[in-house]
């Protein structure tokens, strides 16, 4: 386990430098239009604030490349903050500039500093530490609070953690960690697992590392076709990787060794353009005419997934089961969805882990009717991956 903001000692009056992930989309206008980052980051800011430090928080913005590019400054991020704190962020222009604001900070004030990726250094692959250590000297203890890049070996993210000390996990960090590991090493069974997503191939190592700790694994999305045709069923023009067809079959071969039930589409949507104007019918899975291709599960295969979803006492999702984005395709998606919605509110823990299915969840549901809803895509995928997070692996053991 790593040491959260909840194990350090006093600290008012000290300097907290906490990177967050403030990566909002902005319109053209420059206003944040999902400030779902903004306010998972809140417990953190005022658990400090209350507790009498002062707050630098470092973040990024979209991918300058390392240049100083205006389009992706996070003056409008520091702007539309100020509304959700109630008071003024301080707008700290360039960490040149930053040992001179952080001095005027009284206790418990908060200030943002620019785009950190406006930066070469935060990027760079090399081990000098230069920057780390400029970055270092504005604060008193290193706070990671931004999950959603705890994959990356940036200087934000991990090089600073061994410098600042302490290097400890905000509650938002300290939150995902503990309900993906929860659910990956501790579940409450029956375990059930949906992957979804279009390729098989960005999607082995989850489902892998998957198949060592769940009981039933739902398998859709467009990944599901490669399955189909390494079994030699007719796909039409469905999405397929064929150099996938071999791993999908040892995929299938470890399920079946280890007493893992993979549970397949029977039935799907097909459409013959997929602007969702065109011919939309069900097919079986294994019978897709040429011409045609699979954007949804269907309703057999919906029903299906609902019943393994409902009798599980831990789900978690990783990806969607259709082309969601067209609400012409959206339905199996959201069967899934409410099947763990009704799970949940029967007693079972529900993880819905990153990227896709966090759109699709943010679209369909509320956030509460899930145990947990992951705010890290790449994060989250790696991290039921396995792998080691370099922001995570950073911080102070207890």
């Amino acid at each position: 386990m790593k040491k959260s903001v909840k194990d350090l000692g006093e600290i008012q009056g000290k300097t907290a430098l906490v990177r967050v992930d403030v990566n909002v989309p902005l319109d053209a206008d420059k206003n944040v239009t999902d400030d779902t980052r903004i306010q998972a980051i809140v417990p953190t800011v005022k658990y400090l604030k209350d507790k009498g430090a002062k707050i630098v928080l470092m973040a990024h913005l979209g991918r300058p490349k390392g240049e100083k590019n205006m389009e992706f400054t996070l003056a409008p991020v520091a702007k539309y903050m100020s509304k959700v704190f109630g008071e003024e962020i301080m707008f700290i222009p360039s960490v040149e500039e930053a040992p001179e604001y952080v001095s005027k900070l009284k206790d418990g004030q908060i200030a943002l500093l620019e785009n950190i990726r406006f930066y070469k250094a935060e990027e760079a692959k090399d081990d000098d530490m230069t920057f780390a250590e400029q970055l270092a000297k504005l604060g008193d203890f290193y706070v990671n609070d931004a999950f959603g890049a705890a994959h990356r070996n940036h200087t934000s993210t991990a090089k600073l953690a061994k410098i600042l000390k302490p290097a400890v996990s905000g509650l938002l960090m300290e939150k995902e960690i503990r309900c993906l590991s929860q659910a990956l090493d501790n579940p409450e069974r029956p375990f059930t697992a949906v992957v979804g997503g279009a390729k098989v191939s960005s999607k082995i190592g989850v489902l892998e590392n998957l198949l060592d700790k769940v009981d039933n694994m739902i398998i859709g999305g467009g990944m599901a076709y490669t399955f189909v045709k390494a079994n030699g069923g007719k796909i039409g023009n469905s999405i397929c990787e064929d150099d996938q067809l071999e791993v999908a079959k040892a995929i299938e071969k470890k399920a079946a060794d280890k007493g893992v039930k993979l549970v397949m589409a029977t039935d799907v949507l097909v459409t013959d353009d997929f602007s969702g104007n065109g011919t939309n019918k069900f097919v079986k899975i294994n019978e897709i005419p040429d011409g045609f291709e699979g954007v949804d599960a269907g309703p057999d295969s919906r029903k299906a997934f609902a019943d393994v979803i409902k009798s599980s006492k831990t789900i978690l999702m990783n990806g969607p089961v259709g082309a969601f984005e067209n609400p012409a395709f959206a339905e199996g998606t959201k069967a899934v969805l409410a099947a763990i919605v009704e799970a949940t509110k029967n007693g079972a823990t529900s993880v819905i882990g990153g990227g896709d299915s966090v759109s699709a969840a943010k679209k369909f549901c509320k956030a509460e009717d899930f145990t947990h809803v992951s705010t890290g895509g790449g994060a989250s995928l790696e991290f039921i991956e396995g792998k080691v997070l370099p922001g995570v692996a950073a911080l102070d053991d207890k």
